[in-house]
């Protein structure tokens, strides 16, 4: 919850009254209260329920990644009648998006049924079955399923949309109708997302799925996101009981846990069901690329970084650039001077001023809470200001025996020649497998062993976290940045740093490589 958001409990249990007021459509639950299962009606809590200092609601967005059977049809429908009837909205438009009508046409139909059960309801709401439409009379609102062609259509005042099945989408040219900017002219627009996961790494789910983790593991701040994602992570036994009920919250009520045992046995008889047990049964995406570096073993390497211990020892620098209105990072790391010590990594990074605010609303990253703790730097102006950076590193070279300076050989030739006319020695850092691979894969060994000191610096962290890798048939591995959707570039600059650092050393500049070859791991 926000810091000037609050629960109001009447809201979230006006919410909870009228889904609970409707009856279930289906099979043995047919005509039998709508009681909400506790994963549900915690979402319609929260989601209802926590308000603005204004009273209007935090949320604008809820994202709910579920296994199938899980009820989540039901939920959605009703949440699509509270919208149309309940929310005292005058004449809302909720719309019901799907990869296709007829996928919409689920959720619609249940929520058909519902109002056919609840005679309060009915009698003030007509029914269109033709045109797939819900309308509340007192208010003249409707839900409404949209046809195919509504991507190319522009113009929706809408109040809420339930999108189904988001994995399906074929392309994200829906989702931003819908979303972007038709809700504007609304006090409390609700977009509902609700999806099993799905199997494509380039698709607007994905992105969003993505952004769900972000918030929940607290790499991204977005107040108005509400997230909730139930499934089993990729090192989990797909075969194990326990699995499943974590990863099914209404197991043994809206499904039995025998059925998941015999899709699971049938799985385990033919290795191509695997996949698609894990996807629609435990919620794994089941294609995705897993991020690279394990956090838990990244924390525990925080030791603490004493600057001033380290004035004039030898160290290495690694500098990544950015666009001129990006973020650049430059990374020195101190090799150990002896068997006791650790690489000692002090990073710095610089954001143009003027793109700060902007920069935290679009990206949902607390960049101006880093600027206020000193762990990022901003430059005058709209862009990178580089002459000030070169004047940061002069300053750090008077404090520290800066060896050597690995860069990226893109767009830094300028840079270059000015740090160059200021004594240092800087050398050029490939970008491919086989310059990257070698200190990737040392990164990561020495973070395993916590032979790396990197003082918890939240802004490497996060970059650190960013990173996804990939591997060519020779099992070499560096950073996808194609992948890795968000910020790097300090990463970047701590492999190209430590690469120098290893090969170089304290004093005999022999390398490890030179020793022992290409570590794989």
């Amino acid at each position: 919850m926000a810091e000037d958001s609050y629960y109001d409990e009447y809201a979230a249990d006006f919410a909870v009254a009228f889904i609970e007021s409707l009856q279930h459509t289906k099979g043995e639950w047919y005509k039998k209260p709508f009681e909400l299962i506790d994963w549900q009606e915690q979402i319609v809590r929260d989601v209802f329920g926590t308000l603005k200092p204004n009273g209007y609601r935090q949320f604008t967005t809820a994202y709910v990644e579920i296994p199938k059977k899980m009820g989540k049809s039901e939920l959605a429908a009703a949440i699509a009648l509270y919208l149309t009837c309940a929310d005292g909205e005058q004449r809302a438009e909720v719309y019901g998006c799907a990869a296709d009508v007829n996928q919409a046409k689920i959720v619609f139909d249940v929520a058909v049924d519902m109002v056919m059960l609840c005679p309060a309801l009915e009698r003030h709401v007509t029914i269109n079955k033709s045109t797939r439409t819900i309308v509340y009379n007192p208010t003249n609102s409707k839900y409404k399923v949209l046809s195919a062609d509504v991507a190319n259509k522009h113009g929706f005042n809408t109040h809420g949309v339930i999108f189904d099945e988001l994995h399906t989408q074929p392309n994200r040219k829906l989702y931003d109708v819908m979303t972007k900017g038709s809700g504007d002219a609304r006090k409390q627009p609700l977009f509902f997302l609700i999806t099993t996961a799905g199997d494509n790494t380039n698709s607007i789910c994905w992105e969003v799925h993505q952004k769900a983790l972000d918030i929940l593991e607290g790499r991204k701040i977005d107040k108005t996101f509400y997230p909730v994602i139930y499934g089993a992570s990729e090192d989990e036994d797909w075969t194990d009981p326990k699995v499943w009920e974590k990863a099914n919250p209404s197991l043994g009520i809206t499904v039995d846990i025998e059925k998941v045992q015999e899709a699971c046995d049938s799985a385990k008889q033919n290795p191509g069901e695997e996949n698609a047990f894990r996807q629609l049964r435990l919620n794994q995406w089941v294609k995705q690329s897993v991020r690279w570096m394990p956090m838990d073993k990244w924390d525990k390497c925080a030791f603490p970084v004493d600057e001033k211990m380290l004035e004039g020892r030898v160290c290495y620098g690694g500098l990544d650039l950015s666009s001129t209105t990006d973020i650049t990072a430059f990374v020195l790391v101190f090799p150990p001077e002896d068997e006791d010590d650790k690489f000692a990594v002090l990073p710095y990074f610089w954001v143009p001023e003027d793109t700060l605010d902007i920069r935290v609303r679009r990206d949902h990253v607390p960049y101006d809470l880093w600027e206020k703790q000193g762990y990022l730097f901003t430059t005058d102006g709209n862009v990178v200001h580089y002459g000030f950076i070169e004047q940061f590193i002069e300053h750090l070279g008077e404090r520290f025996n800066i060896r050597e300076i690995a860069f990226d050989r893109w767009g830094a030739v300028q840079m270059v020649q000015n740090l160059e006319g200021m004594g240092f020695t800087v050398v050029p850092f490939g970008q491919g497998f086989k310059d990257m691979s070698p200190p990737t894969k040392e990164l990561m060994k020495l973070t395993l062993e916590q032979k790396i000191a990197h003082g918890g610096h939240p802004v490497l962290r996060w970059m650190m976290d960013n990173i996804f890798i990939r591997t060519d048939p020779a099992g070499n591995i560096k950073a996808d940045k194609e992948k890795s959707t968000e910020k790097i570039d300090g990463a970047i600059a701590t492999i190209m740093a430590l690469d120098r650092a290893i090969r170089c050393g304290n004093d005999t500049g022999a390398s490890v490589y030179d020793s022992r070859g290409i570590l794989f791991i």
